[in-house]
C-alpha cells in the first residue's frame, strides 16, 4: 500500500503508519499537510495519516478544514504517546547547542524545557525527522532537533536530552484517511469492529439549534467524546460543528442521525471506524 504522511521516515506520522498498516508499506513523504489531500484525490496513494489534535496543543483546525474541503473519509484513528528527544551529531553535548530546529508543534509541546534554557534559539521547520536527516547529512554542529527515538536511530544522531515534552502524558490523535465517498451517508451496516463515528453538521439559524441536536444525542444515549466548532469561511460568524461519538447501538445511532438530519442545514458522516484507546 502507498501511504501519504506528513514528514519523512522517522517522523511520528511514519510510526503511526506502521502501527496501522504494518511495515510493508510504501511511504509518500509530504513536508506539508496540504499536499496530502491532493494525493488522495488523484489516487496517487491508497491512504494517508494526518495528525488532528494534541493533548497539550489542542485541535489542528487547518486539518479539519482539509478533511472537509476534500471530502475525505476517516477510516481509523490512532492515539500515540509523543516522546520528544533532543538530538544532535554524535560527540555534541548540551552546552554545544546554540539553536534547536524543529516542527512548531514539537517546539510548542516542549515550551517549558526551553523556557528554562532561554539562551537557545528556536527555529521552526516543516518536519522533525527531516531536520534530523539534514543535521546528519550536512554534518551541522551546534544545532539540535526534537524528534522521535526512531529518527535518532535512522539518522545516527545522539540523544542528549530524553523526554523534554512539557507533559509526560503528551499524546497526539491521528486520523487514517481515504478518498471520500460521494454519498452523504454510509448505507452499509457497520460490523462489530466499528464503534465510533465522526460527523459534521451546520445548524439552522435558529435559537437553540445546537442544543436541539445535542438533546437528540442525549435522548438516544449516545456518548459524545469531542465537539469542535470551526468557522465557515464564506459566512462570517457562522460555524460548522465536528463531533466524535461512541456507537453502542447502531439502531439508536441511525435513528439519531435521521432526526438530526431534519434539524440542521447540512449533515455528513466523515467516518465510521474502530475506537482506538491510548496506551499510557
Amino acid at each position: 500500500m502507498k501511504i501519504a504522511i506528513q514528514g519523512i521516515q522517522g517522523s511520528f506520522h511514519h510510526i503511526v503508519a506502521e502501527e496501522f498498516f504494518g511495515k510493508s508499506i510504501i511511504l509518500k513523504e509530504c513536508l506539508s499537510f496540504t499536499e496530502i489531500p491532493e494525493l488522495l484525490k488523484n489516487g496517487a496513494v491508497d491512504s494517508a495519516v494526518m495528525a488532528i489534535e494534541n493533548s497539550i496543543a489542542g485541535a489542528i483546525l487547518p486539518n479539519y478544514a482539509l478533511i472537509d474541503e476534500y471530502n475525505l473519509n476517516i477510516e481509523g484513528e490512532i492515539y500515540l504517546n509523543i516522546h520528544h528527544h533532543l538530538m544532535a551529531l554524535k560527540g555534541q553535548n548540551f552546552d554545544d547547542i546554540k539553536e534547536v530546529w524543529s516542527h512548531p508543534m514539537a517546539l510548542l509541546q516542549c515550551r517549558k524545557f526551553f523556557r528554562d534554557h532561554p539562551n537557545i534559539k528556536l527555529v521552526e521547520e516543516s518536519d522533525t525527522a527531516e531536520v534530523a536527516k539534514r543535521i546528519k547529512e550536512k554534518n551541522i554542529k551546534g544545532i539540535a532537533t526534537i524528534a522521535s527515538k526512531k529518527a535518532s536511530k535512522i539518522f545516527d544522531l545522539e540523544v542528549i536530552k530524553d523526554d523534554i515534552q512539557t507533559n509526560e502524558h503528551n499524546s497526539t490523535r491521528f486520523f487514517i484517511l481515504k478518498k471520500g465517498k460521494n454519498t452523504p451517508y454510509h448505507k452499509s451496516k457497520m460490523n462489530g469492529k466499528k464503534n465510533k463515528a465522526s460527523i459534521k453538521f451546520i445548524t439552522k439559524h435558529n435559537k437553540g439549534s445546537l442544543a436541539e441536536v445535542l438533546d437528540i444525542f442525549a435522548k438516544h444515549e449516545i456518548n459524545l467524546t469531542k465537539i469542535q466548532s470551526m468557522p465557515i469561511v464564506d459566512k462570517p460568524w457562522s460555524y460548522a460543528f465536528f463531533i466524535d461519538l461512541i456507537i453502542d447501538d447502531f439502531k439508536l445511532y441511525e435513528n439519531a442521525l435521521h432526526l438530526i438530519g431534519k434539524k440542521v442545514n447540512h449533515l455528513r458522516i466523515l467516518g465510521e471506524y474502530h475506537q482506538n484507546s491510548l496506551q499510557l
